[in-house]
């Protein structure tokens, strides 16, 4: 791990060096194939040092992060040509990313902390240096306040269990259990916001729909998915508490999960679709991390890793579109199937895996474990299920047929179908939605 921590260090002088655009991106494909090769122990902790080691939760999520960050460099292709600041875009992507590896391997509850907050200064960076918008200022504000609001309250929680436990280490913690209210809702309520839960949701479509791409995918694909990773590791020593309360997240959750997918229906910007899709993804997983049974985790960890990447995909597409059309409305991107046939089946394909109902994609094996542990926590849950399914596939359906379909628009002018580039990068977030089913027994025994 060290060699790969080293590795980004070292490229921080390769983004001050003229047309090494490339070189930056594929030096992170690289890392990603390093990292992937480690021999990592599922059952135990690989320990570093004192405070750095690695398991199956974060061993995913670390080739996650480095994936995704090269998937981001290949998609903002167009910072390179107009050439708007791309030397700072590499540092900030490149440090973001050096955030994340670093939050995924802390096993210092404080110094997870410290890389956690640290996390969203690039990406707060990215969303106001490279945005659109003028109204990105105010999404920036919106994630800026929404997260520091349950960070000071997670560090009190933090200090409180230094001082019972003397010690800081995530792998002694679960030898201990915690029944304190006020240090349950300091810990659990600064990860919810970060997923986010409904009712702390609305800093993620502002941010979304503001950002490039690039900040898009990183939000998507990693940022959502540091809540679920911290939930993971403090209901290890939150265990006796979160079995009384943790039926009013599972609540919140579903409905808000139901009441979002309405919502999504009455969109006609893409990208706020797709973001608030991912708000009804992220309800099913803090659903099922709150049931605290096998099922319910497993679950959520395969969801997490499926919906980075189709979600990530979708942003991408979402910006083709956006480049040629510059539009982000359905109503200006109708009837693309007519101009753009290869794009429309890499949409059916990100679509479908979206709503997880193909056999051969990881999203489906994690919604049916998710499905299960609800299920067997309460029956009566089963409806709310039935109904976030079906509308779930009822808003995939519904985007895909209202920008594929339909009359197009006749102001719009010449443009290309699709760059060989562009299907790359589409084809390397679908790519390992097939091929990771292959190797679900790496997902499965880790808990």
């Amino acid at each position: 791990m060290m060699k790969i921590f080293f590795m980004m260090i070292f490229m921080i002088p390769l983004c001050f060096i003229k047309k090494m655009f490339w070189m930056v991106q594929m030096c992170m494909f690289l890392m990603f194939f390093i990292f992937m090769n480690l021999t990592i122990n599922i059952l135990n902790y690989c320990n570093l040092s004192y405070m750095l080691g690695c398991d199956m939760i974060s061993f995913g999520l670390i080739l996650l992060s480095l994936w995704i960050c090269s998937l981001m460099m290949m998609a903002s292709e167009k910072l390179l040509k107009n050439n708007f600041y791309v030397n700072f875009f590499m540092i900030n992507v490149l440090f973001l990313l050096i955030m994340l590896y670093l939050t995924f391997s802390m096993m210092n509850l404080f110094m997870f902390y410290m890389f956690f907050e640290g996390s969203l200064i690039p990406t707060l960076m990215l969303i106001v240096g490279w945005g659109y918008q003028p109204e990105r200022f105010q999404a920036g504000m919106y994630l800026l306040f929404y997260t520091l609001f349950v960070s000071l309250p997670l560090l009190l929680g933090i200090f409180y269990v230094f001082n019972e436990m003397n010690c800081m280490m995530i792998y002694f913690m679960k030898f201990y259990n915690f029944d304190f209210y006020m240090l349950y809702f300091c810990m659990v309520m600064a990860f919810l916001v970060k997923m986010p839960m409904y009712f702390s949701h609305l800093w993620l479509p502002k941010a979304h729909v503001e950002a490039p791409v690039s900040g898009s995918m990183i939000l998507a694909g990693i940022m959502l998915k540091l809540g679920g990773y911290g939930l993971m590791r403090i209901l290890i020593f939150l265990q006796n508490i979160s079995l009384k309360l943790n039926i009013l997240w599972i609540i919140i959750s579903l409905i808000g999960g139901f009441y979002i997918s309405l919502k999504c229906l009455s969109q006609i910007d893409i990208k706020s679709l797709i973001a608030y899709s991912s708000v009804a993804h992220m309800g099913m997983v803090i659903g099922g991390l709150m049931t605290m049974n096998y099922w319910g985790f497993i679950g959520s960890y395969l969801l997490m890793i499926g919906h980075g990447l189709c979600s990530s995909g979708l942003f991408c597409l979402a910006n083709i579109s956006y480049e040629r059309l510059h539009s982000r409305s359905m109503m200006m991107s109708k009837g693309m199937i007519s101009f753009m046939p290869s794009l429309s089946l890499w949409w059916f394909l990100l679509l479908s895996s979206s709503i997880g109902s193909s056999p051969p994609l990881l999203n489906l094996i994690g919604e049916i474990s998710l499905i299960n542990s609800k299920v067997s926590w309460s029956y009566y849950l089963m409806f709310m299920l039935m109904l976030i399914t079906f509308f779930s596939a009822g808003y995939n359906l519904y985007l895909y047929s209202f920008t594929q379909h339909g009359k197009y628009n006749m102001s719009l002018y010449s443009f290309s179908t699709g760059l060989s580039r562009e299907f790359l990068l589409l084809f390397l977030h679908w790519m390992p939605l097939n091929l990771m089913i292959l190797k679900i027994d790496y997902f499965m025994i880790w808990f």
